[in-house]
């Protein structure tokens, strides 16, 4: 395997697009072992797309274009405006409230960052942000994105490696809400030392707030109606994604009445070139996967991990600081593919409850969107904004240093994790 995966990494680094990276590295594998029949990496590729729980993927994916389609955007932006809008900071808190309530609707923190960066960017600089602050907010908070439900990385996580997907959706909601409040303070204290001013005077009104409420209410029910579903037993989660799809339809065409023939259209071109995108991942990872299992690469881990300590949390942090070395240089969900089969086994085997894993396990990779040398979000943000790299990674440390504490709060109580998921579903 160390030929594979030394292959992937060159082939990275020739700017090849990954699945293909991930299946032709994959396939040198059974070039080693010519015992091996050649057809497997075929089969493997289809048998890869064909779980029954990965139809939750492409059903989610869909959902979010038609809520993004259904003007919802704009609701829930009058929403976080009139909610946060009067605070030190001003569209930067807007911003962090956006994403956090945008995380419901469509799990993908690259999409929502580059959205919010076209939506908030050109304001915030007319407002007098700095260019590298503005990147790093926008950057930064697209984090509660694939945290609070429903995110594609918990679905993939959840069908690798066999956890629930409902507990880890209801895991993701007390860590959005801290990661929400601690940006929000870091907001504050950064913007007070800039001089930046609030968006609003004052603070809302109930009438403000409960008009604004009721603009975005489709959208603030839609994670809690998911979670409604899987803890009644009405939805398993390849079919709470069909019952998604129908809401958002129903709303942007009943509710909103903004889902109309060419948004419509647009919704379902974006969602195929989106859905094929994943599913061609998921297709390839599957002939890479293989070699992991037949070279026993997580007993391997396990073994040399374990040699150098026995204390649980010297482990995870150790797979903590990988996942954000790896996640500097690889996507997300190929990590969440690769990388499940090998650690999450370790964190069970030292007692880690593998939704709090989970939590950990998706933060950690995620932060890597959002830093050199390889981010997609943070180049997403810097593009859009023409935005020098050097002042985005000098400007966003203070956003850096506060997801990474919250990380480490995550590590070390993991009630904070377990809490929700525990009062809804039961002990795991």
């Amino acid at each position: 395997m160390l030929l594979v995966f030394f292959a992937f990494i060159v082939l990275i680094l020739l700017g090849m697009p990954v699945a293909f990276s991930i299946g032709i590295a994959g396939t040198l594998f059974f070039a080693q072992h010519l015992n091996l029949p050649f057809t497997i990496p075929i089969q493997l590729a289809i048998s890869q797309t064909q779980n029954f729980a990965l139809l939750a993927v492409p059903l989610f994916i869909m959902s979010g274009n038609f809520m993004n389609q259904s003007g919802i955007t704009e609701r829930l932006l009058r929403l976080s405006t009139v909610l946060t809008g009067h605070m030190r900071g001003g569209l930067a808190q807007v911003s962090i409230a956006l994403a956090t309530l945008m995380g419901g609707v469509s799990g993908s923190c690259i999409a929502d960052a580059a959205m919010q960066t076209r939506i908030l960017g050109p304001e915030m600089l007319k407002r007098g942000f700095s260019k590298g602050y503005a990147a790093g907010i926008l950057s930064f908070g697209s984090l509660m994105t694939p945290i609070i439900p429903p995110g594609i990385g918990f679905i993939l996580y959840g069908t690798v490696g066999q956890v629930s997907i409902g507990r880890l959706f209801a895991g993701g909601i007390l860590p959005g809400l801290i990661l929400w409040v601690s940006l929000a303070v870091t907001v504050s204290l950064t913007a007070k030392k800039r001089g930046y001013k609030p968006e609003r005077p004052k603070g809302p009104s109930p009438r403000e707030v409960a008009s604004a409420t009721l603009g975005g209410i489709w959208a603030v029910l839609f994670p809690v109606m998911l979670l409604a579903g899987l803890r009644f037993g009405i939805f398993t989660p390849s079919e709470i994604g069909a019952f998604a799809v129908v809401y958002s339809f129903f709303i942007g065409v009943f509710a909103y009445r903004e889902l109309g023939g060419r948004a419509f259209k647009e919704a379902l071109e974006g969602s195929t070139i989106d859905v094929g995108a994943v599913m061609f991942l998921i297709a390839l990872s599957g002939i890479f996967g293989y070699g992991i299992v037949w070279d026993r690469i997580p007993e391997v881990f396990s073994n040399v991990m374990l040699g150098i300590t026995t204390n649980p949390y010297v482990v995870m942090i150790l797979i903590v600081i990988f996942l954000l070395i790896a996640g500097c240089f690889i996507d997300g969900s190929v990590l969440i593919i690769m990388l499940t089969p090998i650690f999450l086994p370790i964190a069970t085997e030292l007692g880690f409850d593998p939704v709090h894993f989970g939590l950990v396990f998706i933060i950690t990779i995620t932060i890597g969107n959002f830093t050199p040398p390889v981010g997609s979000a943070m180049y997403a943000v810097c593009s859009i904004l023409e935005c020098d790299v050097n002042d985005y990674t000098l400007e966003s440390l203070p956003f850096l240093v506060t997801v990474s504490l919250v990380a480490a709060l995550l590590i070390f109580f993991p009630n904070v994790v377990l809490f929700i998921p525990d009062l809804i579903f039961g002990k795991g």
